[in-house]
């Protein structure tokens, strides 16, 4: 069995990573917070101080971490991956970040014989938990399958979608669509409220009709039960649907309903929410209606 580096133990990294350490392979581990990864080392992944001690002890490497710029501080910086890499390492980058940042650190990493994917996922804190996420990869078939062992323990839907940087193109279609369901899901919700009704009750038949949604049937449960705990962070939302807007200015495409999630979600950001899941949108329309 391959030595396995895991870098990123927040929200779904840590679920993520548990899968691996419960199937028996030895875990390196890295966070910039120590405290957050305390469950996977107790559970016997070992601890390293950088990305650079993490790669030069692991053969495959998995990253989902915040942003871009930690991407790329992460793997093209002094300390990072590509720097202090095993040769015939195998990198896989599961954060949503830029389609033309994975390009550039596949060319980068691809002149060094090193692997990579991008390998974005979607399905939130549950689908990490039960191992039953959408894993979309970009990148060549050979590292592919050489990880795809790894990524059958986080997901049941994965697909390699074409080369470097066509992961992190699938997983902007991916958001784009549940930007604007979000917005459909908060107002239906709200309706809801305003008429009297039930919203379990509500969900629990329109969540079953040609309405169904993942969103309605698992982030409107959570607005009807008024937890607003982060499966994903408006944050990352945000940064999310900004490079799926960047990215279709850069084709010359109009995409004005992912354009008004976006700036209903900016909303959300400037009231204070940036740390709430996705469903705090619901607050911001309850700003805007003056609803208790």
């Amino acid at each position: 069995m391959e030595t396995i580096g895991w870098i990123g133990t927040g929200v779904m990294g840590r679920s993520m990573c548990k899968h691996i350490i419960q199937a028996g392979y030895t875990v390196n581990v890295y966070n910039r917070t120590r405290s957050k990864a305390d469950p996977l080392i107790e559970m016997g992944a070992v601890w390293r101080d950088s990305p650079a001690a993490v790669a030069g002890e692991s053969d495959i490497i998995f990253t989902i971490v915040g942003f871009p710029t930690d991407v790329e501080e992460v793997f093209l910086g002094d300390s990072g991956l590509i720097a202090n890499a095993r040769d015939g390492s195998c990198f896989v980058d599961m954060t949503t970040s830029t389609p033309v940042l994975a390009e550039r650190i596949h060319g980068i990493a691809a002149a060094k014989g090193i692997q990579t994917l991008d390998a974005p996922v979607s399905g939130g804190d549950v689908g990490a938990k039960e191992g039953r996420l959408a894993i979309m990869a970009g990148g060549q078939k050979k590292a592919f399958d050489r990880v795809k062992p790894l990524l059958d323990l986080m997901g049941e839907n994965i697909t390699l979608m074409g080369g470097p940087g066509k992961g992190q193109h699938t997983k902007m279609c991916n958001q784009t669509l549940i930007a604007s369901t979000m917005i459909g899901v908060v107002e239906s919700l709200l309706y809801a409220h305003k008429a009297g009704m039930d919203p379990e009750q509500v969900i629990s038949v329109i969540g079953k009709g040609a309405a169904s949604s993942w969103s309605i049937n698992n982030l409107g449960m959570r607005i009807a039960n008024g937890d607003y705990d982060p499966g994903f962070f408006i944050k990352h939302f945000v940064k999310d649907m900004r490079i799926a807007l960047d990215e279709a200015r850069r084709m010359q495409l109009c995409l004005p309903g992912l354009a008004l999630a976006e700036q209903f979600y900016t909303s959300a950001m400037a009231l204070g929410y940036e740390n709430l899941g996705t469903q705090g949108l619901y607050k911001v329309f309850e700003t805007m209606n003056g609803v208790e």
